[in-house]
């Protein structure tokens, strides 16, 4: 069936902040240096330094603020709030395309996150407290297919990747919403909603003893390729099925 998208839109790729794909190769090149530095047995101190002083730092009180904090940062809440709001959006501008950028975000991170922290297969520090009970040196190397699924799936950070990526398909999902009764949202609101939630899950996934440094950090440099993906993508322009009819049109200030 012949395809069209109902408007023929430009299909050029969006600009996104810094300009030009040297940023997206940067990010790339950074998680690949951290992983083979990690697979070489290096950074390990620094990793164990940072789970030491925060397990000698963790009083009760601020644990459970920080596991409340980090909630944050759970996926599949995430992933159901960016559909809901992409439902929303779909049926008040009627198009179905304030739905394609939670589709999106969800395909991107199930390909990558999830086969990534099972190809690399590291434990979380807490494996040295609780189940597998390993012994703390065992606790930082990657590569031990040889333990549970369950317990070696701690690099990179999904919390943090997950959150820096459906925070922004939600920061992207905001404007048209606030518009369609009315308003406008402050561009330093969007900025917030896509900065502020990440850095308080990456703080806090690494204090609470979840992750180790390096899992976050590598987290982020994923979670921020991703996101450049997803904001790079001119979602009013992309061909659709003819059958959609009007339902095909431009969603207002989506791109």
């Amino acid at each position: 069936m012949r395809q069209t998208s109902g408007v023929r839109g430009d299909l050029r790729l969006r600009p996104v902040r810094l300009a030009g794909w040297w940023f997206d190769l940067l990010l790339l090149a950074a998680v690949v240096a951290l992983t083979v530095a990690l697979a070489s047995g290096h950074l390990f101190g620094l990793d164990r330094a940072v789970a030491d002083w925060s397990d000698e730092n963790r009083p009760a009180a601020a644990r459970w603020v920080a596991m409340t904090l980090n909630l944050l940062g759970q996926g599949t809440p995430l992933t159901l709030l960016a559909a809901g709001l992409g439902v929303l959006l779909a049926w008040r501008l009627r198009s179905v395309r304030p739905l394609l950028p939670p589709v999106a975000g969800f395909v991107l991170t199930f390909f990558t996150i999830g086969p990534l922290k099972v190809w690399t297969a590291r434990p979380a520090p807490s494996a040295s407290v609780k189940e597998p009970f390993l012994s703390p040196e065992q606790t930082l190397p990657l590569f031990q297919h040889d333990l549970p699924v369950r317990f070696a799936q701690s690099y990179p950070s999904g919390h943090v990747a997950n959150a820096i990526v459906w925070y922004g398909v939600l920061a992207l999902l905001l404007a048209p919403l606030v518009r369609t009764l009315g308003r406008t949202v402050p561009p330093r609101l969007v900025t917030v909603v896509r900065v502020v939630p990440p850095a308080v899950v990456f703080c806090t996934t690494v204090y609470l003893g979840w992750h180790w440094l390096t899992d976050s950090v590598a987290g982020l440099l994923l979670g921020l390729l991703l996101d450049r993906l997803l904001h790079r993508v001119p979602w009013n322009s992309l061909p659709l099925p003819a059958r959609l009819h009007g339902w095909a049109r431009p969603a207002e200030h989506l791109d």
